[in-house]
């Protein structure tokens, strides 16, 4: 197999791949704000306070309860996630690319950036 054609189709899997991930969020969350603007589009936001999040969002096992009971707000921060996790199917899919070349040193650069992602997702921050 030519390099130059794997590496074409290489780059055009990935960006189908990335552009799959975009426009899957786009519509789950676009989905979940239609869900909250019919449920709570005539309530009047309270902006002299600030709250964040609930903890009940901030949490994957959490958030799908939310989905699967019909939350909007639940529905929006899948879609949420889901654009967080397309970079990192991208670094996933790569690691798998490259093992298949067999280019070793690109595996092991690509399963550092793997591990910088993920310890930086699930490492608690203040």
């Amino acid at each position: 197999m030519n390099a130059k054609y794997t590496d074409a189709r290489l780059d055009i899997t990935l960006g189908h791949l990335l552009r799959t991930g975009v426009i899957l969020s786009a519509c789950v969350v676009l989905t979940g704000g239609i869900l909250y603007l019919t449920r709570h589009g005539n309530t009047h936001p309270q902006y002299g306070t600030f709250r964040g999040e609930p903890q009940s969002y901030r949490n994957i096992l959490e958030i799908l309860a939310g989905v699967f009971s019909g939350s909007g707000r639940a529905i929006i921060q899948l879609g949420l996630l889901l654009l967080v996790a397309t970079p990192i199917a991208r670094v996933i899919f790569s690691v798998y690319a490259f093992l298949r070349e067999r280019d070793y040193l690109y595996v092991a650069v690509t399963i550092t950036v793997l591990a910088l992602l993920l310890f930086s997702l699930l490492t608690p921050h203040s």
